[in-house]
C-alpha cells in the first residue's frame, strides 16, 4: 500500500511542479520515481524531509525570482529543475533510504539527515544569497567578488544556509517524534531526537561551506571571450567559453553530491559522538 501511496503522491506532486515550471520534463520524472522511492521504502522521516527540501527551495527560488534572473547566463542552471538537478540534491538521500529499509541500522538515519541538510541550506544560500546588497568574498581569498561567483560567500548567503540546515533539522525531529519506527538501539527519547536534528543541522551547515570551497577551487569556471564574463556556463554569447579554473568534468551537479557526502558523515560522527 506504502508503494501505491506513494507512486500516486508522487505523480500528482511531480505532475505540478511541471505544469508550475519548478521542474523541467526530465526533472518531473526524476522527481516521480524519487518519491515513489522514498515513499514506499521509507518512512515519515525519508519522505518528510524529502518534501521539505523541495517545498521550502521551490518557495526561494520562485520568490523575487525577477531580481535574480540577472544570474541566468552565470549559473550552469537555473529555473526550472533537471534530472541531473533533482538526482544531485535527492539521489544520494534515496540510496541511503533503501539501504535502510534492507539493512536498518542508526547510521542510515545520521546520514541522511546531514545530506538534507546540506542540499536544502546550499539551496537556500543561493536563492536568498543572490539577492545580498553587499558584495560577496571569495571564500578561499576573502576578496570582493562578482555577484554569482562560484565560491563566493556573503553574511545574506551564509545565514540562509544557517537557516536551511536548522529547517531540516527541525524536520527531522517532528517526523522522527510522529513516526516513531526505527530500529534504534537507544530507549526512544528527546534526546535522540535531539541528536538527530542537532548533528544533522551542524552537518548541512559544514557540507554548504564544502560547496563554497569545492565552487572556488575544483568546479569548473569559464569566461566569455567576447564580454568577458565570468560563468559557469559552456557557451555565453553565443558562442564557446574559455575554461579559467577547475575542472572541465567537475560540475556544478557534481559538487552538490560531494558536498552533501561531507555533511552526511559529519552528521553520522557528530550522532555517533552523541549516542556513545
Amino acid at each position: 500500500m506504502d508503494w501505491i501511496i506513494g507512486f500516486v503522491g508522487s505523480l500528482f506532486m511531480a505532475g505540478a511542479a511541471y505544469k508550475k515550471r519548478s521542474l523541467t520534463r526530465s526533472g518531473a520524472l526524476a522527481a516521480f520515481v524519487m518519491g515513489t522511492v522514498y515513499f514506499g521504502s521509507g518512512s515519515l522521516l525519508w519522505f518528510g524531509l524529502l518534501l521539505t527540501f523541495f517545498i521550502t527551495s521551490t518557495g526561494w527560488s520562485k520568490w523575487k525570482k525577477r531580481a535574480k534572473s540577472r544570474f541566468d547566463t552565470i549559473y550552469e542552471k537555473t529555473g526550472q529543475r533537471d534530472a541531473h538537478q533533482v538526482w544531485a540534491n535527492g539521489g544520494i538521500g534515496m540510496l541511503l533510504c533503501v539501504a535502510n529499509a534492507l539493512f536498518p541500522h542508526p547510521a542510515w538515519v545520521f546520514l541522511f539527515v546531514g545530506v538534507m541538510a546540506t542540499v536544502n541550506a546550499d539551496t537556500w544560500a543561493t536563492e536568498i544569497g543572490s539577492l545580498s546588497r553587499s558584495q560577496p568574498r571569495s571564500v578561499i581569498t576573502w576578496r570582493p567578488v562578482p555577484a554569482g561567483t562560484s565560491g563566493a560567500v556573503s553574511v545574506l548567503g551564509t545565514w540562509a544556509a544557517v537557516g536551511g540546515a536548522i529547517i531540516i533539522g527541525g524536520a527531522a525531529v517532528v517526523c522522527l517524534y510522529i513516526a516513531q519506527d526505527l530500529a534504534f538501539p537507544y530507549p526512544y527519547s528527546w534526546y535522540l531526537l535531539l541528536a538527530v536534528g542537532i548533528s544533522g543541522a551542524i552537518g548541512g551547515v559544514a557540507g554548504a561551506f564544502t560547496d563554497s570551497l569545492l565552487g572556488a577551487t575544483w568546479q569548473a569556471s569559464y569566461r566569455c571571450e567576447k564580454c568577458g564574463a565570468a560563468t559557469e556556463r559552456l557557451q555565453h554569447c553565443d558562442q564557446a567559453t574559455t575554461l579559467v579554473r577547475g575542472f572541465r568534468w567537475m560540475t556544478n551537479d557534481l559538487v552538490n553530491s560531494l558536498s552533501s557526502i561531507v555533511g552526511g558523515l559529519l552528521a553520522w560522527l557528530i550522532g555517533s559522538l552523541l549516542l556513545l
